[in-house]
């Protein structure tokens, strides 16, 4: 069977290029134009995946994200951004984006990421799922309202946010290579950015951390990756 893909875009020539482009590699497209159409080919056609631009008219690629993860935690929401908007793709991750794709972008890029999430949204329903909370020095995190607590200061987490805490603190205290996250955590292996991980990793620190800019928990190793420590010195 065709998986679905949906791609939300209002530029005519991008949005082709893209549909020839997925429809060659075999998959079945439908195509959007605005936010409205986008969410009503959602709920007509179940996509297997959502490529979604941002600035869209109608109803912003922010909203249709928010309205598809209300109803659907774990269909792969891949957003579109333009080169440099750094706060679109902070956002675009907080309100439940997988990934975003920076235009303009190569066509192996495009591929490989499409891919990756397909298969990592394919053996979702085999693995078990673990709603046990998380618990860390002042913080605390209850998986099943996706919220968190840190000296009785409340925030909401993402799904993407508690899997790359529960693979920090499998590896407490020990260095995790980037690629290596992006491999257990995204689950695709590429020679390209790892800004995906970085954003990430900048919410979750503004979260859990007393002192983002000092972190004490969630420690960059330059050139390596990142090195979490659950009970860290004062």
């Amino acid at each position: 069977m065709q998986e679905k893909i949906l791609i939300v875009e209002d530029e005519p020539a991008i949005l082709t290029g893209i549909v020839d482009l997925l429809a060659g590699e075999g998959f079945a497209v439908n195509p959007a134009r605005d936010g409205k159409e986008a969410l009503s080919l959602y709920d007509s056609e179940k996509p297997d995946l959502i490529l979604l631009d941002i600035m869209i008219p109608e109803k912003s690629g922010y909203d249709v994200c928010r309205e598809i993860r209300r109803k659907d935690p774990n269909i792969p929401i891949l957003m579109l951004t333009a080169k440099g908007q750094e706060i679109d793709k902070v956002v675009g991750l907080e309100i439940g984006a997988d990934d975003y794709i920076v235009k303009p972008f190569g066509v192996k890029e495009l591929l490989a990421r499409i891919r990756a999430a397909l298969r990592r949204s394919s053996i979702k329903p085999d693995k078990k799922k673990d709603d046990s909370p998380i618990e860390f020095g002042d913080v605390y995190i209850d998986p099943k309202t996706l919220k968190g607590l840190k000296k009785k200061k409340e925030f909401d987490v993402i799904p993407r946010e508690i899997e790359l805490l529960r693979l920090f603190l499998k590896h407490d205290g020990e260095i995790i290579e980037r690629f290596a996250i992006l491999n257990e955590i995204w689950g695709y292996k590429y020679e390209g950015t790892t800004r995906t991980l970085d954003q990430h990793i900048v919410k979750l620190r503004q979260k859990i951390e007393s002192n983002p800019s000092k972190p004490k928990y969630i420690n960059t190793v330059h050139g390596v990756g990142y090195r979490f420590c659950s009970n860290p010195k004062a």
